[in-house]
């Protein structure tokens, strides 16, 4: 009997695994603090005989080729991935075997990287559970988009072709554990944290399966978020081999030595609970709670390489902290002190403080002299946000402090984490500032202007007699099609021509509505512009039927109930939109015939499928010229706010892979170990948030740093299946 313990990385949204029988185990994509992993073996009683890669990881730092060299255990990367330390290379079909009856074997499932590998753990010959890393996700894939910008579209497309392989090659009941979804950025979404699934549930609910390959594709574009900036460096450091890391306690630092590292720039963060540190804080310091995304997040927004200090409240937060640190590559800390402010602060200074405050005070403070700034990312805010409000993703805050008005600012994310980080970095730039500690969905329900509403709300503030009036933005064969009762018709594309409101929408505040909410919010931003009252309505005509609301046709005169249609130009300037598209942005390179989805042609670089406004992804004709409304308005980003690309690395096609339990016929390049896992293993993670694009260097075509493949480990006995790699991209990139 197999079994399978999961090595929960709850900071990062990922998990590794330990698995194997009665005496040997393999461990999938470890964390870096491979102390874990040792206790858990132990824990087992079994030997760690091998430690595999799925890929060459770009939002942590692997802690596989150290395990590797503590235990003895052949470390098995896929041949694909171009590295600078020995490993044994794995190539599609390579059979591992762990013990008598229990094997690992390798499944090319390019899409993430174009060298991924996922790996099935075989009992008595049959898959029992398959570990797939960035490919097959709980309800969604991993990122396409996270090597390099040109082959984004073709790994899209790898991702859908490497999902049904799976799914095909697979008994339905082979348990899927992905080591992303469960809060990563390197996932397209987000998985529940604690979520298991199998193959068969997968194929009739995750989206690279029940969509055809075009709507996924332009979906899976559409929907991508921002990329940590860390990002960026944790490939090259993969590709070159980590090295160990260093947990004992730092060096501590007096209140001297605080002041003098503040004075001199440095980073000093303050790992305490958002409620303390607003209460009192060295002034200077930054607040990132030690317990959310600590890592996710410090290493985003510290530029890489500066000395950070670390102050905590008591030792164990210290080291906690240092641990969630060094996944992501800060591996130890200029200095650190524990204890309170009082400690921390010069002698003759005190702590700064800020207030804390919810939706509700905001609403009955009034707009006089208030700033209201939105630090949530681009695909949040798209999804309902508060009229007036100034929005600076956090990620970007320290580089925009210049664009906020003056004023006091109420700074508020999703939750309350991300503002306290936000209303710190205020504060050390001697700005006014209130912390918002309160859920999102709070600010509708405080009587805040919201720019976007819902559906129900939209029908009963247009009811019969209601002041406000619903405008219906689509085109004509739309409205004619169906639309709600008492709406009135103005197209978007005539509104941007200079169109006038219908006579039964001025001077009114107006609802503006399409299918799905990208061509409603233009027009509520543009009706804004003119000095009209507008909102827009989230999901559109969508949201509108799936909530039950009556729909009726329009009259054959194209009129509306009210006495609709668009109407005669007005003078002054036009504003003219492009000319339809009658599809979203046309991604191609479809993967080559075999038995493994394929990455090919890195020399043109497709076009990017565009999201919509509103974050949802581009399958409808549109007027503005770019791209049309979804077929489902996008939701937020399903990622808690107080919780967070992948770098391909290209082989030396003449490897040759040895080591213990791996084998292969004549003529392979590489070997795989395959793995194992206990029925009654449940995995649980919470989930976790998702960065900013255009962080990632040149690489080479695969996504690596450009570090040459050594000779890999001796001592592996080979035997193969049936030689069925899929090719992997191998067009260089500019350096």
């Amino acid at each position: 009997m197999y079994f399978v313990d999961t090595i929960e990385v709850p900071g990062l949204g990922n998990r590794g695994y330990l698995a194997g029988g009665a005496r040997s185990a393999v461990v999938v994509d470890p964390p870096r603090d491979v102390d874990r992993v040792i206790a858990a073996a132990a824990r087992r009683g079994v030997r760690i005989t091998h430690v595999v890669e799925t890929h060459v990881h770009n939002d942590y730092v692997t802690g596989g080729l150290e395990l590797a060299r503590i235990t003895g255990a052949a470390y098995l990367v896929p041949a694909g991935a171009l590295v600078a330390f020995e490993r044994t290379p794995v190539a599609d079909g390579d059979v591992t075997e762990i013990e008598d009856g229990l094997a690992l074997r390798a499944l090319a499932t390019p899409g993430h990287t174009p060298h991924h590998t996922s790996y099935a753990l075989e009992e008595a010959g049959r898959a029992a559970v398959v570990f797939t890393g960035g490919s097959l996700l709980i309800g969604t894939v991993g990122r396409p988009d996270l090597v390099e910008p040109g082959l984004t579209g073709r790994l899209a497309r790898a991702q859908y072709d490497s999902a049904h392989r799976l799914a095909t090659e697979l008994p339905d009941e082979t348990e899927v554990l992905p080591t992303h979804g469960f809060g990563s950025f390197c996932s397209a979404g987000q998985a529940e944290g604690g979520a298991t699934t199998t193959i068969g549930r997968e194929r009739g609910s995750n989206e690279a399966l029940v969509k055809d390959v075009d709507t996924f594709v332009a979906d899976l574009l559409a929907g991508l978020d921002d990329v940590p900036a860390y990002y960026a460096h944790m490939g090259p450091v993969n590709a070159q081999g980590p090295g160990p890391v260093d947990l004992t306690p730092p060096r501590r630092g007096d209140r001297e030595e605080i002041a003098a590292r503040l004075a001199a720039g440095e980073w000093v963060v303050d790992l305490r609970d958002r409620r303390a540190f607003a209460e009192g804080h060295v002034a200077g310091t930054f607040n990132f709670e030690a317990e959310g995304q600590l890592a996710t997040y410090l290493a985003w927004l510290v530029p890489w390489g500066r000395p950070v200090t670390l102050l905590a409240a008591t030792p164990a937060q210290l080291a906690d902290a240092q641990r969630e640190l060094v996944r992501v590559g800060i591996d130890r800390p200029a200095a650190a002190a524990t204890g309170s402010p009082a400690e921390w602060v010069r002698e003759g200074d005190v702590p700064r403080s800020f207030p804390r405050a919810t939706f509700a005070d905001l609403a009955a403070q009034g707009s006089h002299g208030v700033v209201v700034l939105d630090v949530r990312r681009d695909s949040e805010r798209s999804a309902g946000h508060l009229r007036g409000s100034v929005h600076i993703p956090l990620h970007r805050l320290r580089e925009r402090l210049a664009e906020i008005p003056d004023g006091t600012v109420w700074v508020h994310c999703a939750g309350g984490m991300r503002a306290a980080v936000g209303a710190s970095i205020l504060d050390a730039a001697g700005r006014d500032v209130v912390a918002v500690d309160d859920g999102f969905a709070s600010a509708a329900a405080a009587g805040l202007p919201m720019a976007r509403i819902t559906a129900e709300q939209a029908h009963e503030r247009t009811r019969a007699g209601a002041e406000a009036v619903l405008l219906d933005v689509r085109e004509r064969e739309e409205w004619e099609a169906g639309h709600a009762p008492g709406a009135v018709h103005a197209p978007l594309s005539e509104l941007r021509s200079g169109g006038r409101l219908p006579r039964a929408a001025e001077s009114r505040p107006v609802i503006a509505i399409c299918r799905s909410g990208k061509r409603s919010r233009a027009a509520a931003e543009l009706l804004t512009a003119r000095g009209a009252d507008a909102v827009d309505v989230l999901g559109g005509m969508e949201a509108w039927t799936r909530a039950g609301l009556p729909v009726e046709g329009a009259a054959s005169s194209g009129a509306g109930p009210t006495g609709t249609s668009a109407a005669s130009p007005v003078p002054g300037p036009a504003v003219t939109g492009g000319g339809c598209s009658s599809s979203g942005p046309e991604v191609t390179g479809a993967a080559c015939p075999g038995s493994g989805p394929t990455v090919t042609d890195a020399d043109s670089s497709p076009a990017r499928a565009g999201a919509a406004g509103d974050g949802s992804a581009v399958t409808e004709p549109d007027v503005d010229g770019r791209s049309g409304d979804t077929a489902a308005e996008a939701a937020s980003s399903g990622v808690p706010d107080d919780v967070r690309a992948e770098r391909g690395v290209t082989g030396a096609g003449g490897d040759t892979a040895t080591g213990p339990g791996v084998t292969r016929a004549p003529g392979d390049t590489a070997t795989e170990p395959a793995e194992t896992r206990v029925p009654s293993q449940t995995p649980t993670a919470p989930a976790e948030t998702t960065s900013a694009p255009g962080h990632t260097p040149a690489q080479a075509a695969d996504g690596s740093s450009g570090a040459e493949g050594r000779a890999p480990a001796s001592g592996a006995v080979a035997r193969r299946t049936p030689a069925t790699r899929a090719a992997v991209d191998t067009a260089a990139r500019p350096a």
